[in-house]
């Protein structure tokens, strides 16, 4: 059993597993240290007494010192995103993790891969999550492997795909793959199981295959999906669509690379469903139904967009952005940055005054339009202004927008209510490096209502380009003036 006093290395931190996993290990009093490629993009995500270091599993020299004095490491990498050989990629990543670990004497590792029976043959995707977990064994520690299938929470690979498609196809073309069988289970109930890892008694390493009390196909879950958001879906089976095909229809209608995508559906040739129920016996964790599950992902949708998301994990891989915006499940985002040599109050207070009197910085007349325009359709137009010019409070009126969050001289999300087919906000975060610079992180975030909601985005897409970098490269020259 772990004691708090002992470290334990998490990796996969900027994942979206390790990401979510991270706070609950913070809030148990554990002593945290993350491994990541870089650094400096967790440090700001992370609770000061949790440690980062820097290291790459497929450098095996940057590990010794990571896992030095190590009791329990988490393993939750995998490169499925990789441009090349993934599964090659993943074998070494685990041998260079496995030594490092027998070198260190690390006692225990918790390892989370992917359901299926090996006997019946894999896809290369679970093939490779099964090797992972074997090549870890050889490291001579305990292993505490557990075996997933589709995991139900906003932001996670499956989930997303699955939401995405409903969400945007009112007339899905459905291969084979939609009728094989799966056993979601929820990410809180994943987290449960990846902490209670912590204090199973015990030396032998041990498999347990996890999952909700209920089995269903792709299609099913797309169907009780629909229902919840009470869209109505026409599925239309046919016998064969190939897993190429099927990975670029992806692309085009999903967050998934159309890379990613093509090594997910090779999986879902396999039935990923629970068949030793060990698990249950073993531990003291009674998963929830698949409905609470989706109820729960689609009522903390808002608060987990702005945690980790599947596409945070720098394996993803990819490019960062693409004509449009990066797309996360049924949102739209456009994010753009630009740096400032002044201090986190000056860089922030001309956002602070944002809208009102002191206006947009930049295309004024355009956010004047806008606002005409959402009176003609019966909306609230541009008219509301501001409660005050200088200072800004959650639930504060800034023109059509309301303040959602704010922290001072941090953060501002507004929230857009004028008449849109969907639903918008508009983000601005100052975050100052070591050099005490600062950054400008400004973000527009896009939920669509429907076809006509996607149409309507990628319509005005080039002028909300020229609107936002505007006003952002005006925000750097008032912040500069501010000193």
């Amino acid at each position: 059993m772990a004691s708090k006093s002992s470290v334990m290395l998490l990796t996969g931190a900027t994942g979206y597993i390790g990401g979510r996993l991270l706070p609950v290990l913070e809030r148990r009093g554990v002593r945290v240290r993350c491994l990541a490629r870089r650094p400096e993009d967790l440090r700001p995500r992370v609770a000061p007494a949790t440690e980062v270091v820097p290291g790459d599993v497929l450098r095996p020299e940057t590990l010794d010192a990571a896992l030095e004095g190590v009791d329990t490491a988490y393993y939750l990498i995998h490169s499925m995103g990789s441009t090349g050989d993934f599964q090659s990629d993943d074998r070494q990543a685990a041998a260079n993790f496995a030594g490092a670990a027998k070198k260190a004497g690390v006692r225990r590792i918790v390892y989370l891969g992917g359901l299926g029976n090996a006997a019946r043959g894999l896809s290369k995707h679970l093939r490779s999550r099964h090797e992972a977990g074997e090549i870890l064994r050889e490291s001579g520690a305990q292993v505490i492997e557990f075996r997933a299938s589709i995991i139900i929470g906003s932001g996670s690979l499956s989930f997303e795909m699955i939401r995405a498609l409903v969400e945007r196809l009112p007339v899905m073309i459905c291969p084979k793959w939609v009728a094989t069988p799966a056993q979601p289970i929820s990410i809180e109930d994943v987290l449960e199981y990846l902490l209670a890892a912590l204090d199973l008694a015990g030396q032998e390493s041990r498999v347990f295959e996890i999952g909700g009390p209920e089995q269903v196909s792709y299609g099913e879950l797309m169907r009780k999906y629909a229902h919840r958001r009470g869209l109505r879906r026409v599925m239309i089976p046919v016998p064969v669509l190939t897993p190429r095909l099927s990975s670029l229809w992806l692309g085009l209608v999903t967050p998934v690379y159309a890379r990613v995508g093509r090594k997910l559906i090779e999986g879902l040739r396999n039935p990923t469903v629970v068949e030793d129920a060990s698990a249950l016996e073993t531990f003291p964790i009674h998963p929830r139904r698949l409905s609470e599950a989706l109820e729960r992902a689609l009522a903390n949708e808002d608060r987990q967009f702005a945690e980790t998301r599947w596409s945070d994990a720098l394996s993803s891989g990819g490019p960062a952005a693409h004509w449009g915006g990066v797309r996360f499940g049924s949102r739209i985002v456009d994010s753009r940055t630009a740096t400032v040599a002044v201090p986190p109050p000056a860089a922030f207070a001309p956002i602070t005054r944002i809208g009102g009197t002191a206006g947009w910085y930049y295309g004024n007349w355009l956010w004047r339009l806008r606002g005409a325009l959402d009176l003609v359709v019966g909306g609230i137009g541009m008219r509301r202004g501001r409660r005050d010019p200088q200072s800004l409070r959650v639930g504060d009126v800034v023109d059509f927008w309301r303040v959602e969050a704010f922290e001072p001289d941090r953060f501002l999300r507004l929230r857009a209510e004028m008449k849109l087919p969907g639903r918008a906000w508009l983000e601005f975060e100052v975050t100052e490096d070591e050099h005490k610079q600062c950054m400008i992180r400004q973000t527009a975030l896009f939920d669509p209502l429907g076809l006509f909601g996607l149409a309507y985005w990628y319509f005005l897409f080039p002028l909300h380009k020229i609107v936002f970098n505007g006003m952002l490269q005006a925000l750097v020259r008032k912040a500069e003036m501010e000193e």
